[in-house]
């Protein structure tokens, strides 16, 4: 075969456009997470609904939608939800327990441990625990016998579905009420809980007065409710507390951290999807299609273009092909006049390598304010894994965690609340205290990997958990 009767029409090198970038166009639909807040200024005020006027209540959030807002925005970054979790277990340290006043050690008296044990006290403070740490308040129910003489149960009410309703003229908020506030469409009475709230500041002495243990304020002394369900509210304070306090992690989601690190997240998952790494480049002499065609005798156009396509699949079965490792390929080349060497088939192997990871300075950054706006040092939680990511000795690790749990102190005072009026007001406070116990950990020479340590007494007396 002549070569100009090979008359294939190969292509030449092409410029393609690739357009806009779909990183750059994934990452634009990122919003700030600090739209959700708006309780600035003076609450609004709703009726209830169903109700006819009777009750008003402050929705949570200007569209009432705030909790279920930062429960999301929590649960949609892996390093918020852990720290949270991480806070509520430090929060819950041993457990609560009733301790007898006289030994300190966890009380043997049957009507309160069958009552601890009827009330399934270690979900019911883990519940309580949950919500002090997402939202600053948790609502406890008190259920007291038919005769008011007793309380005989306490429940958990979840924060996110509890509203207050407007103070009164000297400032009390006298109900919470309970429903499935998310999205507020189509409630009807009866799907509301409204449940008298005690005094926040004295409710063991408000339910006193309600139940006839002890005389009103117009000295009288008698039963004044038939009701037998009563809430009792803790708040963590805040500045500027109106009705629902402001988490001081919120700050996470009103600065630009925690869409700084959305924005990494969403790019680096748009640069995986949509960037096509390109591994091999083969450069084929066009004398190469020649010599295949010449060698083999194909002078019918539409059987060189085949036979081209052909090989083209061989090379690339060649190149990735895993049954073809170790294999050789021998191919021709030519020195032209000017003593230029040209070869009729060349591979090029392109970096794909990584790199350097992009932002991952920046990814280490954000985790480390997510953790600070979150009162959690990142060795407590991982946040920055690593060989040189700050890794402290085991004994800065355990002075961290005993400086976490230590803060828990005042959590733990204000939680405790409910559990000291039900001792009150069933008459224990001889028979038992409430304690929350914290776990410290021990140094080799203790012989021992950790300690139980209440707060509450002298620590010579804790024993080793």
């Amino acid at each position: 075969m002549k070569r100009e009767d090979f008359n294939i029409n190969l292509p030449k090198g092409e410029i393609f456009t690739v357009g806009k970038s779909k990183v750059a166009a994934l990452m634009s639909e990122v919003g700030s997470s600090a739209d959700i807040f708006d309780e600035d200024g003076l609450p609004s005020v709703r009726n209830l609904p169903q109700y006819d006027g009777k009750y008003q209540y402050v929705p949570f959030g200007g569209d009432d939608q705030l909790p279920f807002e930062i429960i999301r925005l929590i649960g949609e970054d892996e390093i918020m939800s852990q720290n949270k979790l991480f806070n509520v277990l430090t929060c819950y340290g041993n457990g609560l327990r009733y301790n007898d006043p006289a030994t300190g050690a966890p009380t043997t008296d049957p009507d309160v441990s069958r009552w601890m044990f009827q009330n399934s006290l270690p979900e019911f403070f883990l519940e309580q625990a949950t919500d002090m740490k997402y939202f600053f308040f948790a609502v406890a129910v008190l259920i007291l016998s038919r005769d008011g003489k007793k309380i005989v149960q306490v429940r958990h009410k979840e924060a996110c579905y509890c509203r207050f309703e407007k103070a009164d003229s000297r400032g009390r908020i006298n109900h919470v009420f309970y429903a499935n506030w998310r999205g507020q469409r189509g409630l009807q009475a009866k799907d509301i809980e409204v449940i008298q709230l005690l005094d926040e500041k004295d409710p063991l002495g408000h339910l006193e007065v309600l139940m006839g243990k002890a005389p009103g304020w117009d000295g009288l002394t008698k039963e004044r409710t038939k009701n037998r369900k009563f809430a009792v509210l803790m708040r963590f304070p805040t500045p500027g507390l109106q009705y629902y306090p402001v988490p001081y992690y919120t700050a996470i989601f009103r600065g630009d951290w925690f869409d700084i690190k959305k924005l990494i997240g969403t790019g680096k998952k748009a640069k995986l999807r949509n960037h096509a790494s390109v591994k091999y480049q083969v450069e084929v002499h066009r004398d190469y299609w020649y010599n295949i065609c010449d060698e083999e005798n194909i002078t019918d156009p539409l059987k060189q273009a085949e036979r081209i396509k052909r090989e083209k699949e061989n090379i690339k079965n060649f190149v990735a092909g895993i049954e073809n490792s170790g294999k050789v390929w021998i191919t021709g080349y030519y020195i032209d006049p000017n003593g230029k060497e040209n070869r009729m088939v060349r591979i090029n192997v392109i970096d794909a390598s990584k790199e350097g990871g992009d932002w991952s300075e920046d990814i280490q950054e954000a985790a480390n304010m997510t953790c600070y706006g979150d009162n959690i040092h990142p060795n407590l939680v991982g946040a920055t894994p690593g060989k040189s990511q700050m890794n402290n000795s085991g004994s800065d690790k355990r002075e961290l965690f005993t400086l976490k749990q230590s803060l828990e102190k005042s959590w733990h005072d204000i939680m405790l609340k409910v559990h000291w009026v039900i001792i009150y007001f069933n008459g224990w406070q001889d028979r038992a205290v409430p304690d929350v116990p914290l776990i410290m950990l021990t140094t080799l020479d203790q012989k021992t990997d950790a300690k139980e340590v209440s707060l509450n007494q002298d620590n010579n007396d804790n024993n080793d958990a």
